[in-house]
């Protein structure tokens, strides 16, 4: 479990200054709102729909309690559970489309620091982290990984060994948004390999920006599992769906 005390490393705090610096070079306005002076403000915060403890323990759907949900009792996943900080919506929503699309790095050192306190409040016995890897091409046409500027400073906080080449995509795969739970599953299936070398008996922590059914984190898992990796957890900063009066339906 990530302990109170080994948070805040130093490697941290400089990764921190740096894009405080940079802010203090470059004045940045809000993600969420437009708002001058800060990369994301405190009315947009307010606006945010954080998941409490209200999810299955495995998969992180909300739900009425925080039992495992009949979908994980009937075909358990592969990853031993799966997290997230906040609703996919709002001003959050817009704020990841410009950490993903509109080359807003300094974004990711911004919602690392909710990561952090979503994972200092699980018992999970991690070791080593790694993100979501983007595939050649999406790699190429941005020249960043969305989920590697979230994972590296998570990972620095806690003095986690960090290792981005862990998992590789080999598949181009389609946007998920749209798709159905069968169909999001059957694009990302066979989409990631990963390193024996590197994940071997290693306790695995995969971090992403935004989960809808657990897809890719499933395949990912599958990959480490298949490499060696001891155990993989799932930590991403939105959940993508909505409340209905059936309960949480995915987007």
């Amino acid at each position: 479990m990530p302990e109170a005390g080994r948070l805040k490393r130093p490697a941290y705090y400089l990764h921190q200054w740096f894009w405080g610096s940079v802010d203090w070079l470059f004045p940045a306005t809000c993600a969420g709102c437009e708002k001058p002076g800060l990369r994301w403000c405190e009315d947009c915060q307010r606006q945010v729909e954080l998941l409490g403890a209200n999810v299955c323990r495995r998969c992180g759907r909300p739900q009425q309690d925080h039992t495992v949900c009949q979908t994980c009792k009937a075909e358990p996943p592969l990853y031993q559970s799966l997290a997230s900080w906040a609703v996919y919506g709002g001003p959050l929503r817009q704020a990841i489309h410009k950490l993903k699309y509109n080359h807003d790095l300094g974004l990711g050192d911004t919602f690392s620091q909710y990561l952090v306190e979503c994972l200092a409040q699980q018992a999970w016995a991690v070791d080593l982290v790694l993100p979501v890897p983007a595939s050649p091409k999406r790699l190429k046409e941005r020249g960043y990984n969305q989920a590697d500027l979230l994972a590296k400073p998570l990972a620095r906080a806690f003095g986690l060994h960090y290792e981005p080449k862990g998992l590789s995509k080999i598949k181009e795969t389609t946007s998920q948004v749209g798709l159905t739970r069968p169909q999001r599953q059957m694009n990302v299936t066979g989409a990631f390999i990963s390193e024996g070398s590197i994940v071997h008996g290693a306790r695995v922590l995969v971090v992403d920006d935004v989960t809808t059914t657990g897809a890719t984190m499933e395949a990912c898992a599958q990959a480490l599992l298949k490499a060696g990796a001891e155990r993989v957890w799932g930590l991403t900063l939105a959940r993508a769906g909505s409340q209905t009066a059936e309960g949480f339906s995915v987007a």
